[in-house]
């Protein structure tokens, strides 16, 4: 029995198929994700393409894509000349991948842009007050979160995975907070 036979598995497909367009992700390249991750053994491209329906160039575009995330990786299997594929089954591995990833091709980018017309905004004697407030208050705003990713990172899973479970809770441990 092929993975897909299994009518809750194609539900997950498609399911993160559909997230994944809210995401801003395209909904083959997410759906090939869920394949992958669901998989039990790498699987080969055209594999991919007969198991989703999919053109066989939309699952080589996914597939560099996932890669490009870091959330799927080119394997080699012994007696098959043809790459095959696998996805990263830690959850808080992908999470940390797609984060970085997304922040590298996203947020950086915002902060260095904040960052430059603030600058430029600071010697317009011209530039309406409210505007240079403004785009000084998304610098300051952006550069902090970027600054707080950055420092969240890299603490250990388990330190990770204690900090999401005690949640708002968390706050009881800030100086001049009410305690709950």
């Amino acid at each position: 029995m092929q993975i897909t036979e299994h009518p809750d598995v194609k539900a997950f497909i498609l399911h993160w198929g559909e997230m994944g367009t809210h995401w801003g992700v395209n909904r083959s390249v997410a759906q090939i994700h869920a394949l992958l991750y669901l998989s039990d053994r790498p699987m080969h491209a055209e594999e991919i393409v007969e198991t989703l329906v999919l053109a066989r160039s939309n699952v080589s575009t996914a597939l560099k894509e996932l890669q490009g995330y870091a959330i799927v990786r080119r394997v080699h299997v012994e007696g098959d000349r043809r790459d095959h594929f696998t996805a990263e089954t830690d959850l808080w591995e992908m999470l940390m991948r797609i984060a970085a990833e997304r922040k590298r091709r996203e947020i950086d980018p915002t902060i260095e842009l904040m960052r430059q017309l603030s600058e430029r905004l600071k010697a317009d004697g011209k530039a309406p007050e409210h505007v240079r407030d403004r785009i000084t208050r998304m610098h300051e705003f952006l550069s902090t979160l970027g600054t707080w990713y950055d420092q969240v990172r890299v603490l250990p899973k388990p330190t990770l995975v204690t900090l999401m479970k005690l949640g708002g809770k968390v706050a009881r441990f800030i100086p001049g907070k009410s305690k709950d």
